[in-house]
Parts: C-alpha cells; structure tokens; sequence
C-alpha cells in the first residue's frame, strides 16, 4: 500500500457470482422420482434432505458463492469457491486498502480450478460493515480469525495477501502458526513503511513530496476507509517453518514522484526483503512485468506463486 498524490484504482472487475458447487444436490431429480412413486410420506423425506442439503451449503467449509458473517455484530461479505480437498489447505485471499474482494476475483476463479478458495472483503471495505470505529492490526486479526474458522475449521489455511492485505497476513502468521501453513505476500506493505516514507520525504519537503508525504502519514494514522491505524514496527517475527513467497511489483511507479520517487521505490524494495524474515524457507521474486497490482498485471505469476506455497503446504 502506497499512495501518491495522482494515484487511482486502475481496475474495476466484476463482482464475483454465486455458482454452486453442488448443482445436484439440492432438488435433484431423484428426490422428485421417489416422491411421485411412494406418496406423501416421501415427499416428507424429499423435503427434509432438501432442507438438510441446503443446511450443508450454508456452512462455511462446504459454503460456495457468497455470504456474510457476523463479527461483533458487524456483518463482513465473503466469498468461496472450488471443492475442499483432504490434505490441501484452504488458500484465503486478503486484498490490499481500498479494495474489495471483486479485485481478486480472475485469481480465485482461476485457484478454483484446483483448490477451495476463499476471499473476504474487511470491515470498511466491499460490501462489508463499516468500522465502528478506529481498528488496529489486532483488530484485522481477529476478523480474520472468524472467517478462518468459518471457511477452514480446524484445518491449515495459506494466506495470499495484496499490500496492506500481505501486510495484515504476515502480522497474523505468528501468533497463529496452528493454522497458517503458507504466505503468499503480492507486493505488501512493508512492515516499516511509514518510517520508511519520513525518512526519504522530509517535513520540509514542498510540493508533490510534500503532499505525498501529508497523505500517506493521514493514511496509517486511520484517516482511510477501514479506519485502520497501521504502525510501524521493524519486527518481524517467525511464523514457523512454512513456505512464504514474496512477489515485489517490477514497473516502477513511484518514480513518478518528482525528487522522491527512486529512494521510495529503493525502500519499497527494502520492505519487500524484510518479509523474507517470516520464515527460513522464505523465496523473494519480482514480477518483472507488473505495477503493485500484480495479480492484474501478471495474474499467473501469482498463481504460479500460490500454487508453490500450496503444494509445498501440503506435502
């Protein structure tokens, strides 16, 4: 996550649609043959597997399409798709600030082919509640952790996470290294990121650099649409012996910004390698053809990625 004063979303996907996984099984044919030939009493019997049939959709491990979950009283939208399979652990996609899940919508179609996968969008985000009020990265935890219990049980999951969402992932990691199995980090925010920014832009900085400078410090200080206060800490502890990828973005874009731009792409780069600390089977590549969002730009590098780390999970 970065922004700069003449940054904007550049994609607009769709949202994700509500196909069933098990189009069969609910009112299938069968139900209806039974009932015209034994009655009533099988028409009983028809209903209660429907309702039992629908009962199984709604729960989260078999749950595909999209729903919302209660955290706190707050409703948070998600989505899954792809069939559970035994030993592979459940990849959840966490999108970056200011996106919903709609934006990773081409990757967990394309996941889906071969995995369960799920996605969500954070309160403030997508279709999401609103924050009631100001959140900490322990707060974006604790939703996470509802919606892996949903979605995964007790089972592994790996986490593939776009800027502030790798950022939010690789914070959970540690202190969950009963459940997280995997990283996958596309391009996230580096885990002294604001430091980082005051040490490159000045606050005697005039001009661009100055407003960059003023946006990004309102930003992590929760002035943002998740109302998430984002520190800095140099820290960066163990999550276990798990594969992590971290996938930095190639294209320069922050050179754009006039006297400021190669040293905040130089920190960027920095940031990314800080990551590498998460775990001693740590791998760093750059999506040579890609901006920040790199699962747009060179969506098969980061399906490549996830699929390494997953494979790896499982075995």
């Amino acid at each position: 996550m970065f922004r700069t004063v003449r940054s904007a979303r550049t994609t607009a996907l769709t949202a994700l649609c509500c196909a069933a996984v098990f189009p069969g099984l609910v009112g299938c044919g069968v139900f209806s043959e039974v009932g015209s030939e034994l009655g009533s009493a099988a028409e009983e019997v028809q209903s209660d597997l429907e309702d039992a049939a629908r009962e199984v959709l709604t729960e989260g491990q078999l749950f595909t399409g999209t729903k919302t979950l209660d955290v706190d009283g707050a409703s948070v939208h998600v989505s899954c798709s792809g069939t559970p399979s035994d030993g592979r652990p459940v990849v959840v996609l966490m999108a970056g600030m200011g996106d919903g899940l709609d934006t990773l919508e081409g990757l967990q179609e394309t996941l889906a082919e071969d995995e369960r996968v799920c996605s969500y969008d954070r309160l403030g985000e997508g279709e999401s509640d609103q924050p009631e009020g100001r959140q900490s990265i322990d707060d974006a935890g604790r939703t996470l952790t509802v919606v892996l219990e949903d979605v995964a049980g007790d089972g592994p999951v790996v986490l593939v996470g776009h800027s502030l969402g790798g950022l939010i992932a690789a914070r959970y990691a540690p202190d969950h290294q009963d459940r997280v199995s995997g990283l996958v980090l596309l391009d996230a925010t580096s885990p002294t990121m604001i430091d980082d920014i005051s040490d490159v832009i000045p606050e005697s900085a005039t001009g661009e650099g100055a407003e960059v400078r003023a946006q990004n410090m309102a930003i992590f200080e929760g002035e943002n649409p998740e109302a998430i206060v984002i520190d800095s800490d140099p820290e960066v502890r163990s999550a276990g012996d798990v594969p992590v990828e971290v996938v930095q973005h190639g294209v320069p874009y922050l050179g754009e910004i006039a006297e400021y731009g190669d040293d905040l792409e130089r920190v960027w780069s920095e940031g990314q390698e800080k990551w590498l600390a998460l775990s001693d089977r740590s791998r760093l590549s750059t999506a040579e053809g890609s901006g920040h969002y790199i699962h747009v730009d060179e969506p098969d590098v980061a399906v490549d990625a996830v699929r390494r780390v997953v494979d790896e999970a499982a075995a």
